[in-house]
């Protein structure tokens, strides 16, 4: 007997056909004799249509009360989930994330998980008790709702994998592991058995959408094994479906690249005519960082005279709020005007063998300027390169560079 944590995707609860075909794979789980907790997303759209209602009434909402509104997505599934388990004799109750609770800081709308109580739900458990967890969501000190950011269920689900010391985290999508690429792409894209945490960790910071980052970085701080695998074969899973996440140790042949990821949810901006002086760049990244916004790859220009441009990416849903944060932040900066491009792509080579081989980088810029697709930014890790490209070129730079790295299936 495990004690096994099940995470099901907006897709895998659609509708209710599809929460009946999830809470028959829960049940086959339970009665196997294994102990289970269930942590589930909003049906597939729903989060959306929270999201954009907020929008609509006001571009730079409260953050506080677009939380309260966009948690209501999970509860609706946990309450459908544990009718449906009942339903077929299965014990359940479902349990919202200040049930537990699931404490977190006070970043509304990104939130981090702090702790999980639970105490309560293993002694349910320990009875036979199936419990329904709405991911994406928990409790702030001043006892308002927070919620965890796109994908946040993912976040949730390892969060208490981890808090419960589970045997495993299976994360339920619509796709039936990880893989190479986007299939969608590139039809030649190979299921990986297994990836290390940081390849997973760096594919998904950079574009892949499988699984969240936070998720990732929880499961390798944690040790929590993830696997990764469809809702739509035929339950209960084999042992050897999915891709499993684990540590690098557990992998035996590394590839030099493990995938290819892609993100079209990038805008450049450019902060041009910058005094070129110390303390500037703190300036600037400073008072995003006080609202949340999180910067990705930054270039700043040699200085010509007394002025430099700070280039640098955000996400497309912070770029309303960053053009905001640094429009008030004129008189204290002291810059001449901003450049917008939110018409860019970031496309990444991630693989832990590049710690021990030379010459992924030169492949990939060779690559693409065969393709004629010009580079405007470059950032590089211990085990990553990403560029930011025209958007229009995405799909031709993604299939290039996964057949440059040896990756099509044969």
């Amino acid at each position: 007997m495990a004690r096994i944590v099940l995470k099901f995707g907006g897709t895998s609860v659609a509708d209710l056909d599809r929460i009946r075909n999830v809470a028959a794979r829960v049940a086959a789980e339970a009665r196997a004799g294994h102990q289970i907790a269930v942590v589930v997303s909003a049906m597939s759209g729903v989060t959306n249509q929270l999201v954009g209602w907020c929008q609509a009434l006001s571009p730079l909402h409260d953050a506080r009360e677009y939380d309260a509104v966009v948690a209501t997505g999970e509860q609706v599934t946990a309450g459908l989930l544990a009718i449906a388990l009942q339903e077929l004799g299965v014990e359940a109750r479902s349990w919202q994330g200040w049930q537990l609770p699931i404490r977190t800081d006070t970043a509304h709308g990104k939130a981090r998980i702090q702790s999980i109580e639970g105490g309560e739900i293993v002694r349910r458990m320990q009875a036979g008790q199936v419990a329904v967890v709405t991911g994406f969501q928990g409790i702030a000190e001043d006892h308002r709702i927070t919620t965890l950011g796109r994908g946040g269920s993912d976040t949730s689900a390892v969060a208490l994998a981890a808090a419960l010391k589970a045997e495993r985290c299976d994360i339920y999508t619509d796709v039936d592991g990880v893989y190479t690429t986007d299939p969608r792409i590139v039809p030649k894209a190979r299921k990986l058995a297994r990836i290390a945490y940081e390849e997973m960790l760096e594919l998904a910071s950079v574009g892949a959408k499988v699984l969240q980052t936070r998720s990732v970085e929880l499961a390798m701080n944690e040790r929590v094994r993830v696997r990764v695998l469809s809702s739509f074969t035929e339950a209960p899973a084999s042992d050897d479906a999915g891709t499993l996440v684990v540590d690098e140790d557990e992998i035996v042949e590394k590839e030099i690249v493990a995938g290819i990821a892609y993100s079209r949810d990038e805008a450049k901006i450019t902060v041009r005519r910058v005094p070129d002086r110390p303390g500037i760049a703190a300036a600037i990244f400073g008072a995003l960082a006080a609202e949340n916004v999180n910067v990705d790859m930054i270039v700043q220009n040699i200085s010509d005279d007394s002025t430099t441009d700070m280039t640098f990416t955000v996400g497309r849903a912070d770029l309303a709020r960053t053009q905001a944060v640094l429009g008030s932040a004129q008189p204290q900066i002291g810059y001449r005007d901003l450049a917008i491009d939110a018409d860019v792509a970031k496309i990444s080579v991630v693989g832990v063998g590049m710690r021990s081989h030379a010459g992924v980088a030169s492949t990939m810029f060779r690559t693409l300027a065969d393709k004629a697709i010009n580079i405007q930014v470059i950032s590089t890790s211990e085990i990553k390169v990403s560029v930011l490209i025209a958007a229009e070129y995405t799909e031709l730079a993604v299939r290039a560079l996964h057949t440059a790295y040896g990756l099509d299936a044969a």
